[in-house]
């Protein structure tokens, strides 16, 4: 988990929170604050797992082209 997921599952908690509070005492911009920031949170959050995904990605394709590097070297006469 990086810092963008930490980041946003925060916010999507502090923003449930938000949300909640208002519903209960009949707050609507502070429902309607909560559900923004909670939305964020998520799409934070989905930002943080493609970072992941990427991240991932590239160090199996480094991975993958160093072993075609030492292939190569170890195959020359």
């Amino acid at each position: 988990m990086n810092s963008t997921q930490v980041n946003g599952k925060v916010d999507e908690v502090v923003g449930s929170i938000k949300r909640n509070a208002g519903k209960m005492t009949g707050n609507t911009p502070l429902q309607v604050k909560g559900i923004a920031q909670q939305t964020k949170g998520k799409i934070e959050g989905a930002l943080g797992k493609a970072k992941d995904v990427v991240a991932q990605a590239n160090q199996e394709a480094n991975q993958g082209a160093n072993r075609k590097t030492r292939v190569q070297r170890d195959t020359r006469p």
